[in-house]
C-alpha cells in the first residue's frame, strides 16, 4: 500500500478541508479574484507578505478596475472600510533592512498605516533570527476564503499569462516596464481557509504582541467569477519556522519536498525561483536512480541579475545540477527558461513561481523556494493536496500541463497529446520548443573548484539554518539579547536623535566644508584612490548580505 505523502506534524502542519480550491496562475488573474474577494469581506481582513506597497495596481486582466473603484491597494483598501465602518484590515510585512529602501516603499508605517482609517492596522514583522526574513504571502478574509502562494501585494508583480514583451499595463510607479513575470497563489475556503486564519493570527501576535478574534463573518467571500479546479478536497498547510525566544523550529516544508520527491514514479514538474538545497539534490539523484522511468523537468530564471545572485543562487544551482550529473541521471532532467519571441535582452519570462507537481498524486504551491533560507531559515507557508480520486487526478495533470503551454504559446490539450504521443514528458516539451516562445535550457557557467568567493557568498546570501545570535553573545561574551526590538516610537526617537545629532555636526564642525562640491569632490577622491579600498568594498557588500538577503 503506497504511504501518504502529506502527514500532519511531520511534512504538514495540519490536513484541513476545502470545499472549493482554484489555482491563479499570474499575478493578473490573482490579483482580480482578490480584489472581488476584498469586495466582499465584511468583519476581517488579513495580509501578510514578505512586502505590501500602498502603490500596488490591484487590477485583473483588463489591467484596469472594472468594477470603478480605486486601482491602488492602498486607495482601494481605504474606500472598503470607509463603505463598511465594521470592517478591520491588518496588514504584516517584514520589517525589511534598510538596504531596500530604493526597491521598496519608504516608510509603509506611514503610507499605509499613519494616512489610511484607523480600521487599517500595519505591524512590521522583526521577530526572526539574525539573517532571516518573513516569506509568507497570505490573505485571509473573514477566516471563510484564503489565499496563499508566491505572489505578494507589491510592485512589479503584475502580469497576465501572456507574458508579451510589451505590455502597456506591466510598469512600476514610476511609469518604467519591467520583465514579463510568472507566479501564482491558490485559494480556498472552508476549514483549509479557518486554519490560515489560525496561522496569520499567530503571526501576527508573535509581531505585534496582540491578540485578534476570530472572525465571524456571515458572507461567501469567494469571488463569484472563479470556477473551482477542486471540490471536497484535503489540503495540507506546509510552514517553515525558525527557532526564536523559545519556539521552536519547525522544518515541514523540507520534510514535504522530500517525502514528495522519494515518493515520484515517473514525472516530477517544477517550477521555482531558486535551486540550491543540497537535501533535495539528494533526494532527487536518489529517486532517479531507483526508478529508470522517473524524468524531471525544472522551469526557472534564465538569468539571476545581482552579483549577490549570481554568486550565490546561481552558483548554487549550477552545484545542485552537478550532484545530478555526479549521480549520472542528467539526462533524464531538463533545467529550462520560457523564452520570448521578440525579446531584445533575451531573459524570458522572470519565474518567480514555487510550484511542484508529483506525477498525477501531488500538487503543491507556496512561498518556499528550492533554497536553503526557504527549508530552515525563513518564515513560509505552502499549501499541497494529494489526489484522493480519478477526478483530482486529471485536475492535477491538467494544471501541469496547462502551466507547460502557458510557456510554451500552446494549449493544455496540445500537452497533453505530446505527452501520450511520445511517452516522456521531456520529449513532448523538446518537440513542441520549435517556435520563438518556448521552454529552452539554461546555460550554466562552469564551477571553480576553488571558487571561494562563490562559496562565501553563498553560506552567507544561503544559509542552511539562521544565525544563533543570542548563543554567539553569549558564549563569547557572557551576554544575552533581549526578546524584542525597539517598538515603533523607540525607533521613530532614535531616528530623529540622529537626524538632530548630524545635522549639528554638519553645521558647526569641520563637517560643513563638505557641502562644498569642491571639497566633496576632493575628499572623494582620496578615498577612492585608497589603497584598502577594493577589498573594504566587496567585504561591506558581503558583509551586508548577512543581514539581508536579497540586496
Amino acid at each position: 500500500m503506497t504511504l501518504p505523502i502529506l502527514e500532519p506534524s511531520t511534512s504538514c502542519w495540519r490536513l484541513e478541508k476545502a470545499e472549493r480550491a482554484a489555482v491563479l496562475i499570474d499575478a493578473a488573474a490573482y490579483y482580480g479574484a482578490l480584489r472581488q474577494a476584498l469586495a466582499r469581506a465584511r468583519r476581517s481582513v488579513v495580509i501578510i507578505g514578505w512586502d505590501i506597497d500602498s502603490r500596488t495596481r490591484l487590477v485583473g486582466l483588463t489591467g484596469k478596475p472594472d468594477d470603478g473603484g480605486a486601482d491602488l491597494l492602498g486607495a482601494f483598501l481605504t474606500e472598503l472600510v470607509t463603505q463598511r465602518p465594521e470592517l478591520r484590515i491588518h496588514l504584516l510585512l517584514w520589517d525589511y533592512s534598510i538596504v531596500y529602501a530604493l526597491e521598496r516603499e519608504a516608510f509603509p508605517s506611514v503610507t499605509l498605516d499613519w494616512t489610511t482609517p484607523e480600521q487599517i492596522s500595519v505591524c512590521l514583522d522583526d521577530e526572526l533570527p539574525l539573517g532571516a526574513s518573513h516569506h509568507q504571502k497570505l490573505v485571509v478574509i473573514d477566516d471563510a476564503v484564503a489565499f496563499c502562494g508566491g505572489l505578494d501585494l507589491t510592485i512589479r508583480r503584475w502580469d497576465t499569462s501572456e507574458h508579451t514583451v510589451d505590455n502597456p499595463n506591466r510598469v512600476d510607479p514610476d511609469g518604467v516596464g519591467y520583465r514579463p513575470f510568472h507566479d501564482m497563489q491558490m485559494m480556498v475556503d472552508g476549514a483549509a481557509a479557518a486554519a490560515l486564519a489560525e496561522l496569520a493570527r499567530d503571526r501576527w501576535r508573535a509581531a505585534a504582541c496582540e491578540s485578534l478574534k476570530p472572525a465571524a463573518g456571515d458572507g461567501d467571500p469567494w469571488p463569484p467569477d472563479i470556477d473551482p479546479d477542486f471540490t471536497s478536497v484535503e489540503i495540507g498547510i506546509a510552514r517553515t519556522l525558525p527557532a526564536f525566544n523559545g519556539q521552536p523550529a519547525v522544518h515541514e516544508v523540507e520534510e514535504l519536498y522530500l517525502r514528495s520527491i522519494a515518493a515520484a514514479e515517473t514525472v516530477i514538474y517544477i517550477e521555482n525561483q531558486f535551486l540550491t538545497s543540497g537535501a533535495v539534490a539528494r533526494v532527487l539523484a536518489q529517486r532517479l536512480e531507483q526508478r529508470p522511468a522517473l524524468e524531471a523537468l525544472i522551469v526557472a530564471p534564465n538569468v539571476h541579475q545581482s552579483w549577490l545572485e549570481e554568486n550565490s543562487m546561481n552558483a548554487g544551482r549550477c552545484r545542485f545540477m552537478q550532484r545530478l550529473s555526479e549521480a549520472g541521471v542528467r539526462d533524464r532532467v531538463r533545467l529550462v527558461y520560457p523564452a520570448l519571441p521578440d525579446d531584445p535582452t533575451g531573459e524570458g519570462t522572470m519565474v518567480h513561481a514555487k510550484l511542484m507537481i508529483v506525477d498525477d498524486r501531488l500538487l503543491r504551491i507556496g512561498s518556499s523556494n528550492l533554497n536553503n533560507r526557504s527549508m530552515r531559515t525563513d518564515t513560509e507557508c505552502d499549501l499541497a493536496l494529494e489526489a484522493a480520486n480519478d477526478v483530482q487526478r486529471r485536475a492535477i495533470t491538467g494544471l501541469r500541463d496547462r502551466l507547460i503551454a502557458e510557456h510554451l504559446g500552446s494549449d493544455a490539450r496540445t500537452v497533453a497529446d505530446a505527452v501520450a504521443e511520445h511517452g516522456s514528458l521531456l520529449r513532448a516539451v523538446e518537440a513542441l520548443s520549435e517556435a520563438a516562445r518556448r521552454l529552452r535550457p539554461i546555460a550554466l557557467p562552469d564551477l571553480a573548484d576553488d571558487d571561494q568567493v562563490a562559496a562565501t557568498v553563498s553560506s552567507m546570501a544561503d544559509p542552511e539554518r539562521p544565525i544563533d545570535l543570542s548563543g554567539f553573545v553569549g558564549d563569547r561574551y557572557d551576554g544575552h539579547v533581549a526578546k524584542r526590538s525597539l517598538g515603533r516610537m523607540g525607533k521613530l526617537g532614535l531616528a530623529a536623535l540622529l537626524a538632530v545629532t548630524l545635522t549639528m555636526l554638519w553645521t558647526f564642525t569641520p563637517l560643513s566644508t563638505l557641502t562644498q562640491p569642491d571639497e566633496l569632490r576632493s575628499a572623494l577622491q582620496t578615498v577612492g584612490d585608497a589603497a584598502w579600498m577594493p577589498v573594504a568594498v566587496p567585504l561591506i557588500f558581503v558583509l551586508g548580505g548577512l543581514v539581508a538577503f536579497p540586496i
